[in-house]
């Protein structure tokens, strides 16, 4: 019984210092927070006001643009480059102090200054005279709010006279041109004062004195540099400068993608196809500001990565050669007779088995602005942005629309001869052939053929000296099965802006009849090379496509990186022709090139890499940029030559437009003389380049012949040998 009550006395004891430990612990911890919120609550206050974070981001390089082997075509040069960076609460008179300091150090062009840039900075220096402009009228205009406040400043601007804001001293519009860099740029962002011309004791005198010029810094910029000139220029785009930023029409797009306004970024064609890729990842840095919006301390959150490289489908060599033909091709075709409206031709190759284009060249003579005179410019672009009737060179095409529809088989006979129809002149080819199967009628460049095909697909019911009517619906029936091969539709090339062509609107049976021949829609020089494509490589109709690759950047600027994306091939569609009826075509389009009688056999019959191909010459009406100059349609003709070879094993197509060659005959052959010239460039190229890769395996095999030591028995058998 006592040890029971014993046992009960010390349970209260043990929970009584327990609950006197927990009420010593609960003390100190109230003791603590009271220390830390009465006595240190301001200092840590102050700390968390100090420590706004502001984050910037720094341009990078863009990335550079490769060919297909590796020669650099775009590429970026550093820039000494002068920079202002506006902190928050910076007043204006304190930016034109800085100004007025900086503008002893550099110098800097007045020119882009505006009349409004003038009134401003007028204002700026003319506090009180600028004041005396408001009336008391005007004051009260804004105190009973009939006007906004901005309505004073801009009874100011309004009143400045002409000759108060032409006062200006050289050395004050040379402020005035800093000041207004100045504002150009967003807070805590860093503005290009002057990247151009900055010479070495501009970019030293800066540096010397950057602690004098608040917000004032010295860094590297970069240019973009063409190490080829204006080779391919038109397609590899461009890219805005520092002070025109971002485009107004996209400024949303990049805001929205953490671009800042003054970012350059691409405005036309690989630059701004690209853009995602060629921008990189901008550096990214940490402003920490005090309360009163000082920058105290900047933290690197993020290194800047430059823009990813491209490696293009582009030869170099191949693309260098096709224009300095073209060009000499279109002065020596200038220099003849009847043909004052020719200016351009163009030419495009490609591998018809992948898409990649291997060279997209075009030349256009224009007028000097300043001189009057004639110059040549590149017009690679043409190949995508304009188009034309083709002529002859799309009749593979009608021929396998012929057997597809049931309209003709495979050696279909029809009679060329001219063809009669009531109210109408006589249509025929070049001569009366006879009687032509479908092969011989590609190789002679038959029209007849062709009109016979388009009637039968029509439904319509040929008897000389009658009326001849087709179905309206055959329209619509031929452009489905040309649009297979890419013929009137977009190719899917990776550019923007590229065009379809133009539809006749008439549906009378005799522009049927002009359809099958090329002489009544229009094409682009990118549709004629992807249309021959499909028939070479046996009814693929390959996208086109003029970027290889992509790859990381790496430090080293002459080096290339890890390949991050490969372009694959991509089939758009597949000929609804069979294997067989496919293999006619090409052997009319063998016969073209290579056997007598053919319309391009005389410059292409003797050639050893064995060509395939068809010719076109479209009786047109002039439609270029003078055709305003004309009170009636002008007739002209186009020439047109596609083409690939060997024909039995292609690995390259090609299409040749001349638009506007003359326009009366007797003509010319620069689509021939083109194509020719070109093609005999691409198969000497690969000649040399298998010639030059056999040399270096030799060498490589016969330098490690001389490193790999002999063994003892090689060593005696050779000793044996020599004696």
């Amino acid at each position: 019984m006592n040890k029971e009550k014993k046992k009960k006395t010390h349970v209260p004891f043990r929970l009584n210092l327990l609950f006197l430990l927990v009420f010593i612990l609960f003390s100190v911890l109230i003791l603590r927070l009271g220390v830390v919120q009465i006595v240190y609550g301001d200092d840590y206050k102050r700390e968390l006001d100090k420590k706004e974070e502001v984050p910037v981001n720094s341009p990078v390089p863009r990335g550079k643009m490769f060919d297909r082997n590796l020669k650099v075509l775009v590429d970026n040069v550093p820039l000494d480059a002068i920079t202002y960076t506006r902190y928050q609460g910076t007043k204006p008179q304190e930016m034109l102090e800085t100004a007025e300091k900086l503008a002893e150090y550099i110098e800097l062009d007045p020119g882009k200054i505006t009349e409004r840039d003038r009134k401003d900075f007028w204002i700026l220096k003319n506090p009180e005279q600028a004041e005396a402009k408001i009336t008391n009228k005007d004051r009260k205009l804004v105190e009973e709010k009939q006007k906004p406040e901005k309505y004073l400043y801009e009874v100011q601007l309004e009143r400045i006279t002409e000759k108060e804001i032409n006062s200006f001293t050289k050395q004050e519009l040379e402020v005035l041109a800093i000041f207004r860099e100045f504002n150009g740029g967003m807070e805590l962002v860093p503005q290009i004062v002057k990247n151009k011309a900055v010479t070495k004791e501009e970019f030293a005198r800066v540096s010397e004195n950057l602690d004098s010029l608040p917000g004032v810094d010295i860094t590297t910029d970069w240019d973009r540099a063409y190490p080829y000139d204006k080779t391919l220029k038109t397609v590899l785009g461009n890219v805005s400068s520092s002070e025109e930023g971002l485009p107004r029409e996209k400024v949303d797009y990049f805001l929205a993608r953490d671009y800042s306004r003054n970012d350059r970024v691409g405005t036309s064609y690989l630059e701004m196809a690209y853009e995602d890729v060629l921008h990189g990842q901008k550096a990214k840095v940490k402003n920490i500001k005090d309360k009163s919006g000082n920058v105290v301390e900047t933290q690197e959150v993020s290194k800047g990565e430059r823009g990813k490289d491209l490696v293009l489908t582009i030869d170099t060599d191949l693309q260098i050669a096709a224009e300095q033909i073209l060009e000499k091709e279109l002065r020596k075709a200038k220099a003849r007779g009847n043909t004052s409206l020719l200016d351009r031709a163009f030419i495009v190759m490609m591998d018809p088995n992948t898409g990649e284009i291997l060279s997209m060249a075009g030349k256009q003579i224009k007028k000097d602005k300043q001189t009057g005179k004639q110059k040549i410019e590149d017009f690679a672009l043409g190949n995508i942005s304009t188009s034309y009737t083709m002529g002859s060179s799309v009749k593979g095409a009608t021929v396998l629309a012929g057997f597809h529809t049931g309209a003709i088989s495979p050696g279909t006979v029809f009679n060329d001869v001219k063809l009669r129809i009531k109210g109408t002149p006589p249509k025929g080819s070049v001569h009366d052939y006879g009687l032509l199967n479908d092969v011989d009628a590609l190789k002679k460049s038959s029209n007849v053929y062709m009109f016979r095909t388009a009637i039968n697909i029509g439904e319509g019911n040929y008897v000389p000296n009658k009326s001849l009517k087709t179905k309206p619906e055959a329209f619509d029936t031929m452009r489905d099965i040309y649009a297979q091969f890419g013929l009137g539709v977009r190719t899917g090339i990776d550019l923007p802006n590229e065009m379809a062509g133009f539809k006749g609107m008439e549906k009378a049976s005799g522009k049927l009849l002009d359809l099958s021949i090329g002489q009544y829609d229009t094409y682009t020089p990118m549709q004629m090379v992807q249309y021959v494509s499909a028939i070479a490589n046996g009814g693929n109709r390959m996208k086109p496509h003029i970027v290889k690759e992509i790859r990381h950047p790496l430090d080293d600027h002459d080096k290339l990186g890890p390949v991050m994306q490969k372009v694959e091939p991509t089939v758009l569609n597949r000929l609804p022709m069979s294997e067989s009826e496919i293999a006619r075509v090409q052997e009319g389009f063998r016969r073209v090139m290579q056997e007598k009688g053919g319309t391009a056999e005389a410059f292409f019959g003797n050639k050893s890499y064995k060509p395939a191909g068809k010719t076109g010459t479209a009786e047109a009406f002039y439609d270029g940029p003078d055709r305003k100059k004309f009170k009636e349609p002008v007739p002209t003709t186009n020439l047109t030559l596609v083409g690939y070879a060997p024909y039995d094993n292609p690995e390259v197509a090609f299409a040749c437009v001349v638009p506007w060659a003359y326009q009366s005959k007797p003509g010319h052959a620069m689509n021939k003389e083109v194509a020719m010239q070109v093609m005999d460039k691409y198969f000497e190229l690969k000649k040399e380049r298998a010639q030059k890769a056999a040399q270096t395996t030799t060498s490589e095999e016969i330098d490690n012949t001389k490193i790999a030591p002999a063994t003892e028995s090689e060593a005696s058998e050779g000793q044996q040998n020599q004696n």
